[in-house]
């Protein structure tokens, strides 16, 4: 696909996600978020003092993460779509998009109605876990993911699926992800690539972005430190890459000390961003933070200030 006929879908696609910034060379902008995961004690403690600090630093764009869908219908912080979409405004801040477990289509409906009322139009799993070796039950849950694909396309919205390092392992001869991309519907499940959750996976998250260009549409991006004690794949040594991996092995095996705030580390990001770039119906990065040695605020910041470095993006 040549550079002019992406950016003329890339109008094409201003419709749903304003993918319209270019540098002076004309060439297409990535967008750059804050996954509000990084700052989830303050939003817990303080939302709307939050929400201004996080205006204050620099973000625009946000992606929520609602832990408690099965009975709060919103963001993970049970506010009214109408006092949240009034803050925002008056914040100047948009979210671009929604992690919601858990994933119920019963609840769906409410859910959805609260993101169109705050003007979301994309959701997404936040963590799956799979039965090493279990066809049958990835195959289930890929049938779960397309109906939650049809649910949000009846609204003229998306869903989509984000990963960790899980999905890399192997269920026969593929793995579960290749499994996951090749039994949903590329137009009813797309894909927020976790680039620091596929690295750690033994994956290139570069080729991954190329792979399934045509479904990645967000991106999350954290960074792994130089100084780790551990390898950056966790295969290597770290989690047997052939036992069941459960919420509470994933847990034991996630060392705060590898992570760092993003732009800090050793992750190709600038590789990552042209890589983007060319994806059709990528609009935003997100930079997320799950541990740090900083206040949360402070560790937002740094990556906030570091991550401005590279080309290619936009922070409007």
């Amino acid at each position: 696909m040549t550079r002019r006929r992406r950016k003329i879908r890339g109008f094409v696609l201003v419709l749903f996600h304003d993918r319209s910034l270019a540098d002076e060379r004309g060439m297409i902008m990535v967008k750059i978020g804050l996954q509000l995961y990084s700052v989830r004690q303050a939003l817990h403690e303080d939302p709307w003092g939050s929400l201004a600090r996080i205006s204050e630093t620099g973000f625009r764009y946000l992606e929520a993460a609602n832990h408690n869908a099965a009975t709060d219908d919103g963001v993970g912080f049970d506010v009214p779509a109408t006092e949240l979409r009034t803050r925002l405004d008056d914040l100047g801040l948009t979210i671009v998009g929604c992690h919601v477990n858990p994933l119920d289509p019963d609840r769906l409906p409410a859910v959805l109605d609260y993101h169109q009322q705050v003007g979301n139009s994309q959701i997404g799993c936040d963590i799956e876990f799979y039965p090493f070796g279990d066809r049958d039950y990835l195959l289930r849950r890929a049938e779960l993911f397309n109906r939650v694909g049809e649910l949000c396309r009846d609204r003229g919205m998306r869903f989509y699926y984000h990963n960790h390092y899980q999905e890399f392992q192997r269920c026969g001869d593929r793995t579960v992800y290749e499994l996951i991309m090749d039994n949903t519907d590329p137009e009813l499940v797309f894909v927020q690539l976790d680039t620091y959750w596929a690295y750690r996976g033994g994956q290139d998250a570069v080729e991954l972005i190329r792979r399934y260009a045509d479904r990645v549409i967000l991106l999350h991006q954290k960074d792994f430190p130089a100084d780790a004690a551990e390898p950056l794949n966790l295969y290597d040594g770290v989690v047997p890459p052939d036992q069941p991996i459960t919420m509470e092995t994933f847990m034991q095996a996630k060392d705060p000390a590898t992570f760092t705030e993003v732009g800090t580390g050793v992750l190709p990001i600038q590789d990552i961003i042209d890589t983007a770039d060319a994806a059709p119906r990528l609009d935003y990065i997100l930079l997320e933070q799950d541990h740090s040695q900083h206040d949360e605020f402070s560790s937002i910041k740094i990556s906030r200030d570091a991550f401005a470095r590279y080309r290619g993006i936009s922070w409007q």
